[in-house]
């Protein structure tokens, strides 16, 4: 249970809180590459960490991300003509670069020297492990862009998707750090029925299936945390899952065998955020249809407009089933098929953190000792937050080769976290 404060210090993440300001010391994946087009193609209407952005791709096939509304009139630069290394506003045509600069105004005098003095509020960003990245923290603080496994591959060995999500970034990242969940939440009656990625025995998930009531261990580290969840597998044996939580708000979910992977959660504004899920496999290319099938299958999602609660429209991925249709709950399937009645993984966990409200009240809960996790990252993010105020900057972004891990899942007839990490821990880094 939290109090009203630390939850709001939690959830918020606009311009000038104090959760948006230490995440503006990040960078962040927003959008696929594919969703952007090529240079002087159509603009894209994003909203990260609060704020109506446009992105765009210049002459030169350079990505800019600037401000929506230009500074003139006010009017959206979604709009815009790409032209020429710049986006040109068609109510008056001011037009910007990729840095913001005012590089026409043709709507005052030849002679004036105003577009000199005028910029449009814009961003760094880069394509990279097949998304478009922006950093919106000082210019003169800019770090390297993370160093994840699943990044620096070749990118015929990972899947990267991503899909907005209707509920705060805090709530579904959360699950990540609940892993009890799996042996209710994901549970399927026959191991055959379960989607591809939940089968046997590429997940461990019957193993998990087994004990409910996991125990759970939380080791901090510089980079964020690993936490092992510890269930009785028989024969004097534990089943471990070891999931790493990387700052700001990254996860690495354990598998027994390749491809692994895990999720980013973006906060678009405090009720919304973008979920990025990634999987990889470093020892071979996924196939055309192992491809497709992870891209675009499980969820049906298509790329559309979007309609926030602020009336600002973004163009996003979105999954066929949402909050608005119930994830076209089946009662019949739940009762035969699987506990929950959905059909996939993910919209099984779409649905009980979409339905907790956009922002969880969290003064409300009444956390368990499988909650042990989830407890842990919001203390450490609090001081994290706490201690960015006093002039302490955040250890990632400094650091991207600190992501270079990977998640444990393991069987073992050591029961002690410590000890487990003491000798298997070298399986948490990527292989030279």
């Amino acid at each position: 249970m939290l109090t009203r404060v630390d939850n709001e210090l939690l959830a918020r993440t606009g311009p000038g809180t104090p959760m948006g300001e230490l995440f503006r010391r990040f960078w962040w994946p927003i959008a696929a590459i594919g969703d952007l087009g090529g240079p002087d193609g159509a603009p894209i209407r994003i909203k990260l960490l609060g704020e109506s952005l446009v992105a765009y791709r210049d002459t030169n096939g350079d990505v800019g991300v600037i401000d929506n509304y230009c500074p003139h009139r006010r009017a959206s630069m979604f709009f815009g003509r790409n032209e020429e290394c710049g986006l040109r506003c068609v109510y008056h045509g001011w037009k910007f670069d990729k840095d913001g600069n005012c590089t026409d105004m043709p709507s005052e005098p030849a002679e004036s020297n105003f577009k000199d003095k005028v910029k449009i509020t814009a961003y760094a960003a880069r394509d990279y492990a097949d998304l478009l990245w922006v950093y919106m923290g000082p210019k003169e603080l800019q770090p390297e862009l993370p160093r994840f496994e699943w990044a620096e591959l070749p990118a015929e060995n990972r899947v990267v998707s991503m899909w907005l999500q209707d509920s705060n970034w805090m709530q579904s990242l959360e699950g990540d750090l609940d892993t009890a969940h799996i042996s209710f939440n994901h549970k399927y009656f026959e191991a055959e029925a379960a989607p591809l990625s939940a089968q046997t025995p590429t997940r461990g998930l019957p193993l998990a299936w087994m004990d409910g009531a996991p125990r759970i261990t939380v080791q901090e580290t510089d980079y964020g945390l690993i936490y092992g969840s510890r269930r009785d597998a028989g024969e004097g044996e534990f089943y471990w899952r070891c999931t790493q939580m990387m700052w700001p708000m990254y996860s690495l979910i354990p598998s027994p065998v390749f491809p692994k992977g895990g999720h980013g959660w973006v906060p678009v504004d405090d009720e919304h955020n973008m979920v990025i899920q990634y999987a990889y496999n470093p020892e071979r290319p996924f196939t055309p249809e192992e491809r497709e099938a992870r891209l675009n299958a499980p969820l049906n999602k298509t790329f559309q407009q979007f309609k926030l609660n602020d009336g600002y429209i973004i163009d996003c991925w979105r999954a066929e089933r949402t909050i608005d249709n119930d994830y076209l709950i089946d009662r019949e399937m739940q009762k035969t098929v699987n506990y929950t009645g959905i059909k996939n993984v993910r919209e099984q966990d779409m649905a009980m953190t979409d339905t907790m409200g956009p922002i969880a009240d969290r003064t409300k809960e009444h956390l368990g000792t499988s909650d042990t996790a989830i407890i842990a990252a919001r203390r450490m993010l609090m001081k994290m937050v706490r201690d960015f105020q006093e002039g302490i900057e955040p250890y990632v972004p400094s650091h991207p080769e600190s992501v270079h891990i990977r998640a444990i899942d393991i069987q073992s007839p050591e029961g002690d976290f410590k000890k487990l990490l003491e000798k298997h821990g070298d399986m948490a880094n990527v292989p030279s």
